[in-house]
């Protein structure tokens, strides 16, 4: 019965509002209330003003442009989501894009709700409606509808509009652009983050991604994946982000929002993420067998940057212990036709995951590159996994045999995070390595590739688009994306 009931006040709310003049409004409703928090509206301000003034935040300088906060209820995200709410207070914001998830209907595009508010127990927040209509222009994937926003017998969509509360509490009066994203492919996040940088103009707007993290792992397990995300956020690394979250290997469930937030405010000059706080509902609840991940960032358009990172590097035992494991990787597939069972290394360094390439030659020759770009598993892990690939599952070579393994020399190259290049001048020879995506379309080439072909920047970038399939000027398209990293690179030498 308290199930019908919710339903019938849900669908009751959405009847038509009228207006002085008798235009009907199409509102919203506030669906999950008295769920997943309070109905009263002093119950609810109480609440919410309680969970601000617990937050202590670190200094902040320079205009917020984009946030995360967590959309679970209020008892057990609220410590979390009040970090990022602490931080919007006394800020001015005339408009706040709201970008969520659908938990509970399917459809392949980007959502931007076609009626004129949004009602909740602190009041009713009005849709920019021309904001919605501009936006909704500038890519096929993003369309006006209700669809993923209005109430169904399959669920109410809560991840927007439990964000609003807090929202009416630290902002008062603003526009809303709520947007819910039915494909969070990474071809849908960036048509989203790219038509909202070109759509906003000036710092006057938020834009606010509404999303968990890990679901219902033990506690240990959640902080583990949920720190991998963490880092890549931190790294600015969205395009590995997009990768493991498609793949599983991370979890979000406002993923896309999240990475189409990072397109964005990336464009718009921020330049610096920021990871506020990190709990799970095992901190909130007190039960660590099955919880859920929250986080609070921002990215920040910070007047001076932020120091950059000390390079990462290996030791020289280290670099042993990896090249020791890509050859025993390949003895043991070819050999023994089973996979090598290596020991955990002691080095922290080499149980952290990272990117890396491993190439085999023979006699000076190219045997066989294959790699990760993104940080999948353990740095140890991806050497061994990656050499294994390199001898037998490289398409431009047949399968390594026993009689050719004496001969074969390895070269290991791990990858920094990888950061997307705002202008080709960004790029240095003998620094950087290049991924180019376009589309479908995507190739990469180390750093010391460049340098043995003796290239200079452009042909690098034309390299890089042959290596994608795509005409050698494609890195000049504005949808294709140049990504750039680093990378530590050693090997055996040929004798």
């Amino acid at each position: 019965m308290a199930w019908q009931m919710d339903q019938c006040i849900a669908f009751l709310a959405a009847a038509p509002i009228f207006t002085r003049a008798g235009e009907p409004q199409k509102v919203r409703p506030a669906a999950v209330a008295g769920g997943f928090y309070p109905s009263d509206p002093k119950a609810l301000s109480a609440m919410i003003e309680e969970m601000l003034a617990g937050v202590t935040l670190p200094p902040l300088e320079g205009p917020i442009l984009a946030a995360v906060a967590p959309h679970a209820g209020y008892p057990y995200s609220g410590p979390v989501a009040a970090c990022t709410y602490a931080a919007l207070k006394g800020r001015k914001y005339s408009r706040v894009v709201v970008i969520a998830p659908s938990h509970f209907v399917a459809f392949g595009f980007t959502s931007v709700y076609d009626g004129d508010a949004y009602a909740t127990p602190l009041g009713v927040v009005p849709v920019d409606k021309e904001f919605a209509r501009e936006l909704a222009k500038i890519s096929p994937t993003i369309e006006l509808s209700e669809k993923g926003h209005t109430p169904t017998l399959a669920g109410a969509e809560h991840a927007i509009e439990v964000q609003l509360p807090w929202l009416e509490t630290v902002l008062g009066n603003f526009e809303l652009a709520p947007i819910i994203m039915g494909s969070q492919s990474y071809e849908s996040s960036r048509a989203l983050g790219v038509a909202l940088a070109k759509l906003i103009d000036g710092g006057d707007t938020l834009i606010l991604a509404s999303s968990d993290l890990s679901h219902y792992h033990s506690y240990a397990e959640a902080e583990s994946i949920d720190h991998k995300t963490l880092q890549a956020l931190a790294g600015w690394d969205y395009f590995s982000m997009s990768r493991n979250f498609q793949a599983r290997v991370w979890e979000a469930c406002g993923g896309g929002p999240i990475v189409a937030a990072m397109i964005a405010a990336e464009r718009m000059g921020a330049n610096q993420a920021r990871v506020l706080k990190y709990l799970n509902s095992g901190d909130t609840s007190g039960d660590r067998s099955r919880v859920v991940g929250y986080s609070a960032d921002l990215f920040v358009k910070a007047p001076h940057a932020a120091a950059a990172e000390a390079p990462f590097s290996l030791t020289g035992q280290e670099k042993a212990e990896l090249l020791a494991v890509a050859r025993k990787s390949v003895e043991s597939v070819v050999r023994e036709k089973r996979p090598y069972m290596p020991e955990v290394p002691a080095s922290e360094t080499l149980n952290r995951e990272y990117g890396a390439f491993v190439t085999i030659t023979e006699s000076g020759h190219l045997r066989g590159c294959i790699g990760y770009t993104s940080p999948v598993e353990p740095l140890y892990m991806t050497v061994r996994d990656t050499a294994a690939l390199a001898a037998t599952r490289d398409p431009r070579f047949p399968p390594v045999t026993a009689a050719e393994l004496p001969q074969l020399r390895y070269e290991i190259s791990v990858l920094s995070p990888l950061r997307r290049a705002a202008g080709a001048e960004e790029i240095q020879v003998g620094r950087d390595g290049l991924l180019i995506k376009n589309g479908r379309h995507e190739g990469l080439l180390l750093p010391q590739v460049p340098v043995e072909q003796h290239w200079d920047r452009q042909r690098f970038l034309e390299g890089t688009c042959a290596k994608a399939g795509l005409g050698a000027n494609c890195w000049k398209d504005e949808n294709t994306d140049i990504f750039r990293f680093t990378a530590v690179v050693f090997g055996e030498h040929e004798p």
